[in-house]
């Protein structure tokens, strides 16, 4: 092979490190996982959902080897009471638009969790969308994001 080819690759490789993951027109931005507590049975994904597509899309469901249930949700007022329910009907993604997966809002829940969720491990997520199909991505555990600052409220 000649030297040219494998310095191309590697520009290549350089220029997707830092750009979002994509599939056709979906963009996966800055997607991280958080366990509810350590060895906790739940967890939760998060990132933001950009439809970079003409076309309307729709997130329908998400899998992954790493819990037994994998559902979205959002957080729903029940009687002055917050509560988590599931988005039977999906998430809507019109075109342009983007929808973020954020705490205290919609979400990826793990219930039934089979791996440890450990700071800097990985897991395996598969996104089911309408039209664009399955995306797979890795999303990085980061249990410390999002957590007031220690001392903060005190």
């Amino acid at each position: 092979m000649p030297l040219r080819e494998p310095v191309l690759i590697l520009a290549l490789l350089g220029l997707l490190a830092g750009s979002p993951l994509l599939a056709d027109d979906i963009a996966i931005l800055d997607p991280y996982a958080r366990a509810s507590r350590p060895g906790a049975p739940t967890a939760a994904i998060f990132m933001s959902i950009r439809n970079t597509g003409a076309s309307a899309d729709r997130l329908l469901s998400a899998r992954s080897p790493a819990a037994a249930i994998v559902q979205i949700h959002a957080h729903v007022e029940v009687g002055g009471i917050m509560k988590m329910r599931e988005i039977e009907a999906g998430i809507p993604l019109p075109a342009g638009a983007t929808h973020a997966l954020s705490r205290g809002g919609d979400h990826v829940m793990l219930m039934g969790v089979t791996q440890e969720l450990a700071d800097g491990e990985t897991v395996p997520l598969t996104l089911v969308f309408e039209i664009a199909g399955e995306v797979v991505i890795e999303v990085p555990v980061d249990n410390e994001r999002g957590q007031p600052a220690r001392g903060a409220g005190q």
